[in-house]
């Protein structure tokens, strides 16, 4: 395994506990009151959910595509 492929794996798991987060904070009392009047999630949430995003598509593809030498 290389160097590319160890981060690309880390940048996975960092992308699925931020989307935990996220997903954690879209179902607190705060953010579901303020989904209701505004429809949309607080600013936190939303960046815990594209971050985490990211973070697993782009360390998915560095896990992949990194073994090429």
């Amino acid at each position: 395994m290389t160097g590319s492929q160890i981060v690309g794996v880390v940048l996975v798991v960092v992308g699925v506990i931020l989307l935990g987060f996220g997903y954690n904070a879209a179902q607190s009392p705060a953010d579901q009151l303020a989904e209701t009047f505004t429809g949309t999630f607080t600013d936190q949430t939303m960046w815990f959910f594209i971050l985490g995003a990211a973070a697993v598509v782009g360390g998915g593809l560095l896990a992949l595509l990194g073994r090429r030498s």
